[in-house]
């Protein structure tokens, strides 16, 4: 049973080379949609990785439809009451304080499971666009599942036209826990497509697809921004949407035109301020690399919640307090964890995909950052992989044992106590 959707989302803390990397992958996207349609032959890596049926459908089972949201008329309050509805829905999923930020091509659900597994407590999708995604079938079916462990869950989509994300977030409404809106990609995918943060130019429109979704959903509408360079434009803009029924914000703490991560830190401080002007749940986006960031971050900002992205990437254990030897090395009290590596996550990753398939392109492009540091040393063996048209499960299980064979071990860091873990509560275990 499945429910695929194409996927297309931002991240926000890459350098120049991801941001290429990024644009290169929505652009294959539509390109294999549109073969797709056509029925032309695509590239091997836009095929599914297997015909494993395990996965839940969403779409197929219209009568087992359950919806999870707020459970009231057309999902809309006002005042008070929306504000306490907001808090009850948000404790209700427990407070997750540690969660996965929506990626493109690899925010797909066996990632959100691994990390999950490795102590994310919540997950956003790749970006999903909206008019696709409503008018064709196949863009629905190609490229997303979704299962109940998967839980709790965002879905995310870009758009432009209040009517059209309706029409989208209705389909999978009774299936996630937030229909969040992407206000957030600064890539020129959004700004030629007139979505993401190039509509912060626009705000009555982004207020039109605010009050469209949280007067007509049952479940309830999250936004994912980035800050104005003007602090007082940003917290104006904050409370906008929750008047217009935002009942979560997550703040990416860069503006719109920061889109290098290693050259621009996040704003915690400016996230701190929209923490304090808005009265829903908000997460905080930006420079969490290892938990001494979510702690850092969550003090510092007061946020209800952190979203890591490209260091998950690398490291989807960094919820549970691993860290990598950029991080580990340089850092007093940290040591040596035997008993787990990225080579060994990259396994779990691949038995994931068996059970819920997903293309290749999303598996090559995992194993290149969960093995990078790995290549680095044995670069005949990334040679070797970069050669392989056509992958195999059996090939990638065979590369990972040819690594060890070679030798190549880089181990993942702990701290001397595993006092990192962060209960739902947010309190330190």
């Amino acid at each position: 049973m499945r429910f695929q959707l194409i996927s297309v989302s931002s991240i926000f803390n890459l350098n120049s080379r991801h941001n290429t990397y990024l644009y290169r992958n929505f652009s294959m996207a539509t390109q294999t949609l549109n073969s797709s349609i056509n029925g032309e032959v695509v590239d091997d890596d836009d095929l599914l990785c297997s015909d494993a049926t395990t996965t839940s459908s969403i779409i197929e089972q219209e009568g087992e439809r359950q919806p999870v949201g707020l459970n009231c008329l057309n999902g809309y309050f006002k005042g008070e009451a929306r504000i306490e509805r907001a808090w009850a829905h948000w404790k209700k999923l427990g407070e997750p304080k540690l969660i996965v930020a929506p990626m493109v091509d690899n925010s797909e659900l066996p990632f959100r499971l691994l990390c999950r597994k490795h102590g994310a407590q919540a997950a956003y999708t790749p970006m999903l666009h909206s008019r696709i995604f409503s008018e064709n079938e196949k863009y629905r079916s190609l490229e997303f599942t979704t299962c109940k462990e998967d839980r709790p869950l965002f879905v995310q989509f870009c758009a432009n036209d209040p009517d059209t994300l309706l029409e989208a977030a209705q389909r999978v409404e009774p299936y996630c826990d937030y229909v969040d809106i992407n206000l957030g990609c600064p890539q020129r995918i959004a700004r030629r497509g007139n979505y993401g943060a190039f509509l912060m130019d626009n705000l009555p429109l982004v207020k039109s697809l605010v009050e469209k979704l949280a007067s007509n959903l049952d479940v309830p509408v999250s936004c994912k921004i980035r800050v104005f360079p003007n602090l007082q434009d940003t917290l104006s803009y904050a409370k906008m949407l929750e008047d217009a029924g935002c009942s979560l914000l997550a703040v990416h703490g860069r503006t719109r035109d920061e889109k290098d991560g290693k050259k621009f830190r996040a704003n915690w401080e400016a996230i701190k301020a929209v923490r304090d002007v808005v009265r829903i749940p908000v997460l905080a986006n930006g420079d969490i690399r290892h938990m001494d960031d979510v702690h850092n971050c969550l003090e510092k900002t007061g946020a209800d919640g952190v979203l890591s992205a490209e260091s998950l990437l690398e490291n989807p254990a960094l919820f549970a307090g691993y860290r990598t030897a950029e991080w580990g090395l340089s850092t007093a009290g940290i040591k040596e964890d035997g008993k787990l590596d990225q080579a060994e996550l990259l396994v779990d990753y691949l038995k994931l995909c068996e059970r819920h398939p997903v293309p290749w392109r999303m598996i090559r492009s995992h194993v290149h950052k969960m093995l990078g540091e790995w290549f680095r040393i044995q670069p005949s063996v990334r040679e070797d992989f970069n050669q392989q048209s056509q992958l195999t499960f059996e090939f990638l299980y065979d590369l990972v044992n040819r690594l060890r064979e070679l030798g190549v071990s880089v181990p993942l860091y702990v701290k001397e106590t595993q006092e990192e873990a962060v209960s739902p509560n947010g309190d330190a275990a």
